[in-house]
Order: C-alpha cells, then sequence, then structure tokens
C-alpha cells in the first residue's frame, strides 16, 4: 500500500491537468443529469458529492504544486516509502555504509555533480529516528579533500513537507553545484532533515521541544551535529555551520540558531516568521508554558541573549506577516548580532517567491561561512567563545536543558 501511494504523483502537470478535466465533467453533470436520473434524490446528491470532491482535490492538488508540499500520495499520508526520485543513492541507517558509495559519488563530482544520499539517522539524545537526505558537493569526494572538515548548511523543509521537497521541487542540489562551481559558495555539505516525522498533516512541530512530547529541537540541532560531525566530517567550528529554510523552515533556522548560538553562526530563511505557529496543525505545542513560548521567539532571544549571529530574512511585499516578523526582529536585534533583510517586490507566499531567492541565500552564505579546513587542534574552543544559554525544562525525552556545552 505504501509503495502504492508514493507512486502517486501529487506534483505532476499531466495529473493535475486529468484531475481538472474531471472536476469540469463531474460539474456540468450536476444539472445534465438533474432532471435524468431515475432516483433523483440519490443521483442528484451523487454527482453533487463527486462534484465538490473533485472540487477540493483540483484545488489542493494547485496548492500544492504552487507550494510544493508534497510530491507523491504516501509522502502526504506519511505512510509511503521514502521517495527516492530526487536522491542519487540510499546508506544504511545513520550513513553506516557511506564508504560504498565514494565510486559512484566521484564519477557524478567529474560532471561537477554533488550527490544527494539518503538515509535514516537516529540521534543519540532523543532517540528519534527521521529521514535524512544529504548533498555532498563534488569535492567530498575528491582525494585532496579527504581530509578536511566541510561547513554544514542544515535545510529545514518548510511543513508539511520532508527532505524530498528540497532536493526535489526546490532543484537545491542543482542550485548548490553551480554556486560551488562559481565560487560564490564553499565546498559545503547541506543536511536535509526531516523535522517533522510522522505523520505529517497535523502534525507541525515548529521544530520545537515539545512540553511533556518530542524533543525536535534537540533532535535537529545537537544530534544531527553531533552525527554530522562524527559521521561525515563536518568541520565542529561554529561558524562553518548555517541554518537555512523557506515558511516554517525559515522560522525554525532563526529560532534554532538564537537558540544555539554556541554551535551556529548563521541563519537564512525566505517567508519565514519572528514566532511559532499556533494552529490547528500544531495543536498545543507550550500547554500553557510561557517560559517556553518566550524561549521559541526570535525577537525574545535577540533580546534577552544576544550573540554573533548573522541573520538573513527575507520575504514578498505581498506576505504582510513574513514582512511584520522582519519589522519585529529588525526592532529587537542587538549587538554583535547582525541582520540582512530585504522585501521581493510584487511577491508572495509561495515557490516561485522561494526559488528565485536561492541563490542570493546561497551566496549570502558564502561570504559568512568558513571553506574547508584541516582539522584543528581538539583543545580549540569550537564555540568561538560564545557561551550557550540556559534552556527552560520542556520535560521532553532527551531534550537540551541548561546547556552548558
Amino acid at each position: 500500500m505504501g509503495l502504492g501511494l508514493s507512486a502517486i504523483r501529487l506534483d505532476s502537470t499531466l495529473n493535475l491537468v486529468i484531475v481538472l478535466v474531471l472536476t469540469l465533467l463531474a460539474i456540468i453533470a450536476v444539472p445534465f443529469f438533474w432532471e435524468r436520473w431515475r432516483r433523483k434524490v440519490v443521483g442528484r446528491s451523487g454527482t453533487i458529492l463527486v462534484a465538490v470532491v473533485l472540487i477540493v482535490v483540483s484545488t489542493g492538488m494547485g496548492g500544492n504544486m504552487i507550494g510544493g508540499f508534497f510530491p507523491t500520495v504516501g509522502a502526504l499520508f506519511g505512510t509511503g516509502v521514502y521517495s527516492g526520485e530526487s536522491v542519487d543513492a540510499v546508506a544504511g541507517q545513520n550513513g553506516s555504509d557511506l564508504d560504498k558509495l565514494r565510486d559512484a559519488g566521484a564519477m557524478r563530482a567529474k560532471e561537477g555533480k554533488g550527490s544527494v544520499v539518503h538515509m535514516t539517522v537516529t540521534g543519540k539524545r532523543t532517540g528519534l529516528t527521521r529521514d535524512v537526505s544529504v548533498y555532498f558537493p563534488p569535492q567530498y569526494y575528491d582525494p585532496a579533500f579527504r581530509s578536511l572538515k566541510f561547513p554544514v548548511i542544515e535545510w529545514i523543509p518548510n511543513y508539511p513537507s520532508g527532505p524530498e521537497v528540497v532536493t526535489g521541487p526546490y532543484e537545491l542540489p542543482a542550485r548548490l553545484d553551480a554556486a560551488i562551481a562559481k565560487h560564490v559558495l564553499p565546498p559545503t555539505l547541506v543536511i536535509i532533515p526531516d523535522p517533522t516525522g510522522k505523520p505529517k498533516v497535523g502534525h507541525d512541530t515548529e521544530c520545537i521541544d515539545e512540553v511533556n512530547g518530542t524533543a525536535n529541537d534537540t533532535y535537529l540541532t545537537a544530534d544531527i551535529r553531533d552525527w554530522a560531525i562524527e559521521k561525515l566530517g563536518a568541520n565542529p567550528q561554529r561558524k562553518a555551520w548555517t541554518m537555512a529554510g523557506w515558511s516554517s523552515g525559515g522560522y525554525c533556522a532563526m529560532n534554532l540558531v538564537t537558540r544555539h548560538p554556541q554551535w551556529y553562526g548563521q541563519a537564512a530563511s525566505v517567508s519565514g516568521y519572528y514566532k511559532a505557529s499556533v494552529d490547528a496543525e500544531t495543536e498545543n505545542l507550550f500547554k500553557g508554558r510561557q517560559d517556553i513560548a518566550d524561549a521559541n521567539t526570535i525577537t525574545v532571544n535577540l533580546q534577552k541573549h544576544p550573540s554573533p549571529v548573522d541573520i538573513l530574512a527575507i520575504a514578498g511585499d505581498k506576505e504582510s506577516f513574513e514582512s511584520f516578523s522582519i519589522d519585529q526582529i529588525q526592532a529587537a536585534v542587538r549587538a554583535p548580532a547582525t541582520l540582512s533583510s530585504w522585501r521581493i517586490p510584487d511577491a508572495g507566499h509561495n515557490m516561485n517567491t522561494f526559488k528565485a531567492q536561492v541563490p542570493d541565500v546561497l551566496a549570502w552564505i558564502g561570504a559568512r561561512t568558513v571553506p574547508p579546513c584541516a582539522p584543528q587542534d581538539k583543545k580549540i574552543i569550537t564555540n568561538g567563545g560564545v557561551a550557550p544559554w540556559p534552556l527552560p525544562n520542556t520535560g521532553a525525552k532527551g531534550a537540551l536543558v541548561d546547556v552548558v556545552e
């Protein structure tokens, strides 16, 4: 069943056209058969129901294609197998057999292309196991770079999507190849974790450690970072780590970086916002704990815990709340934090707005991150002297609290 659902594409123009044609026929059928049904109540009710369902489905598919949320029905319901169409290889859990994939990666590297590898990663602190895709730049397979430590972009997918939306509809791998080839961005590992888990729908975590719930923040930060440093050869220096994302992913990036400035140097957000959404999709993340809500509000973090983090915030001028959020962050930012921002003329909250900004986002990151470098003495402080600030206890299993690392 899962494989079957994953085979039904929601991002196919052909499928959308077919559904639109069926919708049009269903709408025409209502008046055409209105007086022709022998059992008028049943017939009329049936044709109206079919028409309404198809209208909802076609509208949903159109919105999904604009937003780039789910590539397949399986991804929508979180029941299908991971869609492997937009990855180059699948590795074992925690990347246990990545070395076996080096030859294939080296072949792609000769063409100037990086490799996207999917796997599941289990966090040592939280015990959570989620999908993770990793972009390995061409240089990762170059013997001259073998001993070097690479910078990292942790790209957070927008709700309700998973890693497949970043490697597929976002078209990020091709953008990364181009940016690295032009020396706009140094050779960089890009880690794309699933911020939500399963099921997707009705499970918007906002990347936070939920009160007495799931430690999403801790998984996305401490767990993923420790794993990448140990397994992938990531540079542990805080300036080598950037978080980025669009929409909810943008909020996640800014929030997590301001919560953990000892581990991250930069955050890049397109159409993000300054505080967590609380609605029917998130349900009650904070359970009345104002201290937890405040500790996940970017403006509060910037005011109460100013740290040397660089933030990029972009919004379309038709995005009222996202534009308002930039104003709020601008008013809250305190040295040594910095904010770069701009509005996109005549742009709203959609995939086209985001994709148009990716080259500039990568250039902004490239100007601030560090290039691959030789391993440093273990005695060197990787946090650059930036102290963590005490995080309130959420009660989530494995969650970070009063971090002193």
